[in-house]
């Protein structure tokens, strides 16, 4: 079953990538309103923090020993990472002024990263055993419980913080699309 599901892990970003295209490319039913940027920018932030304060937790592009991560966001839910993603694809497609794909494009991050987790929790079961399997238990999946762990997710590991920004740093440069899509439309090249 864990090398059956490893498809989806490995696909993540190609399975993804069709809504984002989507995004930059149609012009089609654009909201022309600045509450609409205004939400796009603030979802995308917001997921590029979260990813920021999960990798000073996770230290997955760093150079560290890697251990069961309990701490910060993993506290309060187990995937921080995806909801970050979600909100910065989101975000990208709501500065593409495409309010009408924004659901579609949750949908489709909703959708793929389930389908990716099951190959994570039963690898990490298999790399921690016990210890995950109680972590399991006590952080939910998709919706965080702030309640749970509130020392552990105050916990900031600010050694990690510029290393952390560098690390995620290429996700800026999701913004560039729709970013050239907007000045190519208003200067009339599109």
């Amino acid at each position: 079953m864990n090398e059956r599901n490893r498809i989806w892990y490995k696909l993540r970003g190609i399975l993804i990538a069709p809504v984002y295209l989507l995004s930059i490319f149609c012009t089609y039913l654009e909201t022309e309103h600045w509450l609409v940027l205004a939400f796009g920018l603030v979802s995308f932030l917001a997921g590029f923090f979260l990813r920021v304060w999960s990798q000073m937790h996770l230290h997955y592009r760093l150079k560290e020993h890697k251990i069961l991560t309990s701490t910060g966001p993993y506290a309060c839910v187990r995937n921080p990472i995806y909801i970050g993603n979600t909100l910065i694809l989101t975000g990208t497609t709501l500065l593409s002024e495409l309010l009408w794909l924004a659901p579609i494009m949750i949908a489709t991050c909703m959708i793929t990263y389930s389908l990716v987790v099951r190959y994570e929790e039963s690898h990490l079961t298999e790399k921690y055993g016990t210890p995950y399997l109680e972590y399991l238990k006590r952080v939910p999946r998709w919706f965080p419980s702030f309640a749970r762990e509130a020392g552990s997710a105050k916990h900031v590991q600010w050694e990690f913080l510029i290393p952390s920004i560098w690390a995620e740093a290429h996700i800026i440069l999701l913004l560039i699309p729709p970013l050239l899509k907007e000045l190519f439309i208003c200067t009339g090249t599109i």
